[in-house]
Protein backbone atom coordinates (compact mmCIF):
# COMPACT_ATOMS: atom_id res chain seq x y z
CA UNK A 1 0.00 0.00 0.00
CA UNK A 2 1.01 3.24 -1.22
CA UNK A 3 2.11 5.49 2.27
CA UNK A 4 1.14 8.89 2.18
CA UNK A 5 3.79 11.30 2.39
CA UNK A 6 3.81 15.14 1.85
CA UNK A 7 5.39 14.66 -1.39
CA UNK A 8 1.95 13.70 -2.54
CA UNK A 9 0.37 16.49 -0.99
CA UNK A 10 2.51 18.85 -2.84
CA UNK A 11 2.12 17.24 -6.13
CA UNK A 12 -1.85 17.49 -5.04
CA UNK A 13 -1.70 21.12 -4.31
CA UNK A 14 0.26 21.94 -8.17
CA UNK A 15 -2.66 19.54 -9.95
CA UNK A 16 -5.99 21.36 -8.54
CA UNK A 17 -4.14 25.07 -8.53
CA UNK A 18 -6.84 27.43 -9.54
CA UNK A 19 -9.38 24.29 -9.82
CA UNK A 20 -10.97 24.60 -5.93
CA UNK A 21 -11.31 27.32 -4.24
CA UNK A 22 -9.14 28.87 -1.61
CA UNK A 23 -9.87 28.18 2.21
CA UNK A 24 -11.36 31.75 3.97
CA UNK A 25 -10.21 32.16 7.57
CA UNK A 26 -11.83 34.13 10.44
CA UNK A 27 -10.47 34.80 13.95
CA UNK A 28 -12.40 33.87 16.60
CA UNK A 29 -13.02 36.84 19.17
CA UNK A 30 -10.17 36.86 21.48
CA UNK A 31 -11.17 35.20 25.13
CA UNK A 32 -14.05 33.18 23.32
CA UNK A 33 -11.95 29.96 24.01
CA UNK A 34 -10.17 28.65 27.54
CA UNK A 35 -6.78 27.91 27.82
CA UNK A 36 -5.16 25.56 29.92
CA UNK A 37 -2.98 26.54 32.72
CA UNK A 38 0.18 26.89 31.95
CA UNK A 39 3.72 26.94 33.28
CA UNK A 40 4.47 29.70 35.12
CA UNK A 41 7.99 29.87 33.21
CA UNK A 42 6.50 29.45 30.01
CA UNK A 43 7.12 33.06 28.69
CA UNK A 44 3.81 32.65 27.05
CA UNK A 45 1.74 32.15 30.22
CA UNK A 46 -0.74 34.29 30.73
CA UNK A 47 -1.83 35.36 27.04
CA UNK A 48 -5.00 34.08 25.67
CA UNK A 49 -5.10 31.48 23.09
CA UNK A 50 -5.68 32.46 19.14
CA UNK A 51 -8.31 30.61 17.45
CA UNK A 52 -9.24 30.88 13.79
CA UNK A 53 -12.06 29.15 11.79
CA UNK A 54 -10.96 28.09 8.46
CA UNK A 55 -14.57 28.14 6.39
CA UNK A 56 -13.89 25.21 4.10
CA UNK A 57 -17.82 24.37 4.00
CA UNK A 58 -17.31 27.30 1.58
CA UNK A 59 -15.83 24.77 -1.04
CA UNK A 60 -17.22 23.63 -3.99
CA UNK A 61 -20.01 21.47 -3.08
CA UNK A 62 -20.37 22.61 0.44
CA UNK A 63 -17.15 20.11 1.93
CA UNK A 64 -13.70 20.01 1.80
CA UNK A 65 -13.80 16.66 -0.08
CA UNK A 66 -13.69 18.71 -3.81
CA UNK A 67 -10.06 19.13 -2.95
CA UNK A 68 -9.73 14.94 -2.91
CA UNK A 69 -12.32 14.24 -5.92
CA UNK A 70 -10.74 16.94 -7.97
CA UNK A 71 -7.25 15.38 -7.26
CA UNK A 72 -8.23 11.59 -8.13
CA UNK A 73 -10.00 12.54 -11.12
CA UNK A 74 -7.46 15.04 -12.56
CA UNK A 75 -4.35 12.40 -11.89
CA UNK A 76 -5.90 9.76 -13.54
CA UNK A 77 -7.03 12.52 -16.72
CA UNK A 78 -3.31 13.30 -16.90
CA UNK A 79 -2.79 9.37 -16.84
CA UNK A 80 -5.12 8.58 -19.53
CA UNK A 81 -6.72 6.61 -17.18
CA UNK A 82 -10.33 8.07 -17.18
CA UNK A 83 -13.03 4.82 -18.66
CA UNK A 84 -15.69 5.41 -20.90
CA UNK A 85 -17.92 4.19 -17.67
CA UNK A 86 -17.09 7.11 -15.46
CA UNK A 87 -16.36 6.86 -12.14
CA UNK A 88 -18.53 5.63 -9.30
CA UNK A 89 -18.33 5.86 -5.59
CA UNK A 90 -19.97 4.74 -2.25
CA UNK A 91 -20.25 7.78 0.40
CA UNK A 92 -22.74 9.26 3.03
CA UNK A 93 -22.80 12.32 1.28
CA UNK A 94 -20.16 15.02 0.63
CA UNK A 95 -18.11 12.52 -0.69
CA UNK A 96 -20.54 12.08 -3.40
CA UNK A 97 -21.43 15.33 -4.16
CA UNK A 98 -18.03 16.30 -4.74
CA UNK A 99 -17.17 12.89 -6.92
CA UNK A 100 -20.39 14.25 -8.95
CA UNK A 101 -19.04 18.40 -9.30
CA UNK A 102 -15.94 16.99 -10.06
CA UNK A 103 -16.28 14.29 -12.84
CA UNK A 104 -18.96 16.87 -14.33
CA UNK A 105 -16.28 19.09 -14.09
CA UNK A 106 -13.85 16.21 -16.09
CA UNK A 107 -16.51 15.45 -18.94
CA UNK A 108 -17.32 11.69 -17.31
CA UNK A 109 -20.06 9.96 -15.74
CA UNK A 110 -20.80 9.63 -11.86
CA UNK A 111 -22.76 6.80 -10.57
CA UNK A 112 -22.84 7.14 -6.73
CA UNK A 113 -23.85 4.72 -3.92
CA UNK A 114 -25.20 5.91 -0.65
CA UNK A 115 -26.96 4.82 2.36
CA UNK A 116 -30.60 4.94 2.53
CA UNK A 117 -29.74 7.62 5.58
CA UNK A 118 -28.15 9.53 3.89
CA UNK A 119 -30.11 13.54 4.18
CA UNK A 120 -32.31 14.32 1.70
CA UNK A 121 -30.74 17.53 1.05
CA UNK A 122 -27.02 15.57 0.26
CA UNK A 123 -29.43 13.54 -2.58
CA UNK A 124 -30.91 16.62 -4.25
CA UNK A 125 -27.61 18.28 -4.83
CA UNK A 126 -26.02 15.03 -6.12
CA UNK A 127 -28.81 14.93 -8.67
CA UNK A 128 -28.69 18.85 -9.23
CA UNK A 129 -24.78 17.68 -10.02
CA UNK A 130 -25.93 15.03 -12.46
CA UNK A 131 -25.40 11.86 -10.77
CA UNK A 132 -26.93 9.13 -10.90
CA UNK A 133 -28.16 7.92 -7.14
CA UNK A 134 -28.40 4.36 -6.05
CA UNK A 135 -29.50 4.06 -2.40
CA UNK A 136 -28.29 0.99 -0.72
CA UNK A 137 -28.81 -0.36 3.10
CA UNK A 138 -28.50 1.62 6.11
CA UNK A 139 -24.62 1.79 7.01
CA UNK A 140 -22.04 3.21 4.44
CA UNK A 141 -20.54 -0.41 4.51
CA UNK A 142 -23.54 -1.29 2.49
CA UNK A 143 -23.17 1.37 0.08
CA UNK A 144 -19.59 0.59 -0.78
CA UNK A 145 -19.95 -3.12 -1.12
CA UNK A 146 -22.87 -2.09 -4.08
CA UNK A 147 -20.19 0.26 -5.34
CA UNK A 148 -17.51 -2.11 -5.71
CA UNK A 149 -19.81 -4.69 -7.65
CA UNK A 150 -21.13 -2.25 -9.78
CA UNK A 151 -17.47 -1.28 -10.48
CA UNK A 152 -16.33 -5.21 -11.04
CA UNK A 153 -19.49 -5.33 -13.28
CA UNK A 154 -19.25 -2.27 -15.36
CA UNK A 155 -15.22 -0.81 -15.45
CA UNK A 156 -16.09 2.21 -13.76
CA UNK A 157 -13.45 3.83 -11.97
CA UNK A 158 -13.86 3.13 -8.34
CA UNK A 159 -13.01 6.44 -6.52
CA UNK A 160 -13.46 5.95 -2.29
CA UNK A 161 -14.65 8.60 0.33
CA UNK A 162 -11.55 8.59 2.23
CA UNK A 163 -9.15 5.82 1.97
CA UNK A 164 -7.49 6.48 -1.30
CA UNK A 165 -4.23 8.22 -1.63
CA UNK A 166 -4.50 10.96 -4.04
CA UNK A 167 -8.20 11.82 -1.63
CA UNK A 168 -6.14 12.10 0.56
CA UNK A 169 -3.00 14.23 -0.68
CA UNK A 170 -5.90 15.92 -1.74
CA UNK A 171 -7.46 16.93 1.38
CA UNK A 172 -4.17 17.82 2.74
CA UNK A 173 -3.97 20.94 0.34
CA UNK A 174 -6.01 22.44 2.56
CA UNK A 175 -3.50 22.60 5.54
CA UNK A 176 -0.89 23.91 2.78
CA UNK A 177 -3.28 27.02 2.30
CA UNK A 178 -3.69 27.03 6.02
CA UNK A 179 -0.18 27.15 6.76
CA UNK A 180 0.39 29.90 4.04
CA UNK A 181 -2.04 31.83 5.78
CA UNK A 182 -1.71 31.88 8.97
CA UNK A 183 2.20 31.84 10.51
CA UNK A 184 3.31 30.47 13.47
CA UNK A 185 0.66 28.05 13.69
CA UNK A 186 0.73 25.52 16.64
CA UNK A 187 -1.78 23.01 16.20
CA UNK A 188 -4.92 22.45 13.64
CA UNK A 189 -8.45 20.76 14.87
CA UNK A 190 -9.72 18.61 12.54
CA UNK A 191 -12.83 16.40 12.88
CA UNK A 192 -12.16 12.45 11.90
CA UNK A 193 -14.48 10.06 10.03
CA UNK A 194 -12.69 7.45 8.11
CA UNK A 195 -9.86 9.79 7.82
CA UNK A 196 -9.22 11.13 4.58
CA UNK A 197 -9.23 14.50 5.62
CA UNK A 198 -7.27 13.93 9.14
CA UNK A 199 -4.47 11.95 7.11
CA UNK A 200 -4.10 14.68 4.38
CA UNK A 201 -3.78 17.36 7.07
CA UNK A 202 -1.78 15.93 9.66
CA UNK A 203 0.97 14.56 6.71
CA UNK A 204 1.31 17.75 5.77
CA UNK A 205 1.01 19.45 9.52
CA UNK A 206 3.98 16.78 10.51
CA UNK A 207 6.46 18.36 7.99
CA UNK A 208 5.44 21.88 9.03
CA UNK A 209 5.92 21.30 12.70
CA UNK A 210 2.45 21.51 13.72
CA UNK A 211 0.66 19.44 15.81
CA UNK A 212 -2.82 17.90 15.06
CA UNK A 213 -6.03 17.04 16.85
CA UNK A 214 -8.47 14.30 15.79
CA UNK A 215 -11.57 15.12 16.91
CA UNK A 216 -14.03 12.29 17.01
CA UNK A 217 -17.92 11.92 18.45
CA UNK A 218 -17.86 8.95 21.43
CA UNK A 219 -19.69 6.53 19.64
CA UNK A 220 -18.02 7.32 15.92
CA UNK A 221 -14.61 6.78 17.11
CA UNK A 222 -13.04 4.07 14.69
CA UNK A 223 -9.45 6.20 14.01
CA UNK A 224 -9.22 6.17 18.45
CA UNK A 225 -10.44 2.42 18.25
CA UNK A 226 -7.59 1.77 15.86
CA UNK A 227 -5.02 3.73 18.07
CA UNK A 228 -6.10 1.63 21.05
CA UNK A 229 -5.93 -1.85 18.63
CA UNK A 230 -2.78 -1.03 17.10
CA UNK A 231 -4.46 -1.90 14.03
CA UNK A 232 -7.94 -0.77 11.87
CA UNK A 233 -10.75 -2.18 13.06
CA UNK A 234 -14.60 -2.29 13.02
CA UNK A 235 -16.44 -0.10 15.22
CA UNK A 236 -20.29 0.73 15.75
CA UNK A 237 -21.82 3.65 14.18
CA UNK A 238 -24.05 5.91 16.26
CA UNK A 239 -24.07 9.69 16.52
CA UNK A 240 -25.65 12.87 15.36
CA UNK A 241 -22.74 13.52 13.13
CA UNK A 242 -22.87 10.39 11.20
CA UNK A 243 -23.91 11.05 8.15
CA UNK A 244 -20.51 12.75 7.90
CA UNK A 245 -18.26 10.93 9.99
CA UNK A 246 -19.79 7.61 10.10
CA UNK A 247 -17.14 5.23 8.79
CA UNK A 248 -17.12 2.08 10.00
CA UNK A 249 -13.19 1.69 10.34
CA UNK A 250 -10.88 4.03 9.60
CA UNK A 251 -8.14 4.14 7.19
CA UNK A 252 -4.70 2.26 7.74
CA UNK A 253 -3.58 5.62 5.96
CA UNK A 254 -5.12 7.40 8.91
CA UNK A 255 -3.75 5.02 11.61
CA UNK A 256 -0.49 5.83 10.41
CA UNK A 257 -0.42 9.04 10.73
CA UNK A 258 -2.26 9.55 14.04
CA UNK A 259 0.83 7.14 15.37
CA UNK A 260 3.29 9.71 14.70
CA UNK A 261 4.76 12.67 17.14
CA UNK A 262 2.61 15.28 17.88
CA UNK A 263 -0.88 14.33 17.37
CA UNK A 264 -3.88 14.08 19.88
CA UNK A 265 -6.84 12.12 19.84
CA UNK A 266 -9.78 13.60 21.45
CA UNK A 267 -13.46 12.68 21.87
CA UNK A 268 -16.83 15.06 22.45
CA UNK A 269 -20.45 14.12 23.13
CA UNK A 270 -23.06 14.70 21.09
CA UNK A 271 -24.34 16.98 23.12
CA UNK A 272 -21.37 18.88 22.62
CA UNK A 273 -21.47 19.00 19.01
CA UNK A 274 -24.91 19.69 18.89
CA UNK A 275 -23.52 22.75 21.63
CA UNK A 276 -21.02 23.73 19.16
CA UNK A 277 -23.02 23.77 16.29
CA UNK A 278 -25.65 26.03 17.62
CA UNK A 279 -22.92 28.51 18.86
CA UNK A 280 -21.60 28.75 15.05
CA UNK A 281 -25.18 29.83 14.21
CA UNK A 282 -25.28 32.32 17.56
CA UNK A 283 -22.65 34.25 17.15
CA UNK A 284 -21.05 33.60 13.25
CA UNK A 285 -24.34 33.30 11.54
CA UNK A 286 -22.81 30.32 10.06
CA UNK A 287 -24.36 26.96 9.89
CA UNK A 288 -22.36 23.34 9.54
CA UNK A 289 -23.35 20.07 9.49
CA UNK A 290 -22.55 18.21 13.03
CA UNK A 291 -19.58 16.60 11.82
CA UNK A 292 -18.13 20.02 11.38
CA UNK A 293 -18.80 21.88 14.39
CA UNK A 294 -17.19 18.32 16.14
CA UNK A 295 -13.89 19.95 15.44
CA UNK A 296 -14.95 22.62 16.92
CA UNK A 297 -16.81 21.12 20.17
CA UNK A 298 -12.92 19.95 21.12
CA UNK A 299 -12.55 23.69 22.44
CA UNK A 300 -15.94 24.46 24.13
CA UNK A 301 -16.07 20.78 25.59
CA UNK A 302 -15.96 20.68 29.65
CA UNK A 303 -12.50 21.28 31.30
CA UNK A 304 -11.44 17.95 31.13
CA UNK A 305 -8.36 17.51 29.33
CA UNK A 306 -4.74 18.01 30.30
CA UNK A 307 -2.86 21.34 29.12
CA UNK A 308 -2.48 21.56 25.61
CA UNK A 309 1.33 21.37 24.90
CA UNK A 310 1.07 17.96 27.41
CA UNK A 311 0.98 15.52 24.07
CA UNK A 312 2.02 11.41 24.29
CA UNK A 313 3.89 9.95 21.62
CA UNK A 314 1.21 7.69 20.91
CA UNK A 315 -2.16 8.40 22.00
CA UNK A 316 -4.49 5.16 22.08
CA UNK A 317 -5.92 6.79 25.05
CA UNK A 318 -8.55 9.93 23.91
CA UNK A 319 -8.56 12.81 25.76
CA UNK A 320 -11.95 14.02 26.84
CA UNK A 321 -11.95 17.63 24.42
CA UNK A 322 -8.70 19.78 23.95
CA UNK A 323 -8.07 22.78 26.35
CA UNK A 324 -5.03 24.97 24.31
CA UNK A 325 -2.07 26.70 26.03
CA UNK A 326 -1.99 30.49 26.87
CA UNK A 327 -0.67 31.89 23.20
CA UNK A 328 -1.48 29.22 21.60
CA UNK A 329 -2.47 29.86 17.86
CA UNK A 330 -5.22 27.41 16.85
CA UNK A 331 -6.98 26.49 13.44
CA UNK A 332 -10.28 24.55 13.56
CA UNK A 333 -11.66 23.31 10.61
CA UNK A 334 -14.80 24.13 9.62
CA UNK A 335 -15.19 20.93 7.01
CA UNK A 336 -18.88 21.36 5.83
CA UNK A 337 -22.37 22.51 5.62
CA UNK A 338 -24.37 20.33 3.55
CA UNK A 339 -27.08 20.20 6.57
CA UNK A 340 -30.68 20.82 6.79
CA UNK A 341 -30.54 24.41 9.23
CA UNK A 342 -33.95 23.94 10.35
CA UNK A 343 -32.84 22.77 13.85
CA UNK A 344 -30.75 25.66 14.49
CA UNK A 345 -32.89 27.64 17.27
CA UNK A 346 -32.59 31.75 17.21
CA UNK A 347 -30.89 33.01 19.66
CA UNK A 348 -32.89 34.85 22.52
CA UNK A 349 -32.38 38.87 21.97
CA UNK A 350 -31.83 40.47 25.87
Amino acid sequence: MHQLTYGDIKAATARIAGRVRPVALSQVDPGTIRTAHRDPLDDRSGQSCEVWLAMEFMQHTGSFKARGAQNFLQAHRDAGTLPDAGVTIASGGNAGLACAWAARQQGVRATVFLPTTAPAVKVAKLRGYGAEVRLVGSEYADALAACEEFAAATGALASHAYDHPLIAAGAGTLLEEIHARIPGLDTVVVAVGGGGLFAGVATAAQAHGIRTVAVEPENCRALNAALTAGRPVDVTVDSIAADSLGARRASATALHAAQQVGVRSVLVADDEIVRARQALWDHHRVAVEHGAATALAALTAPDHQLPGRDLPTRPAAASRGYRPGSGEKVCVVLCGANTDPSDLVEPIEH
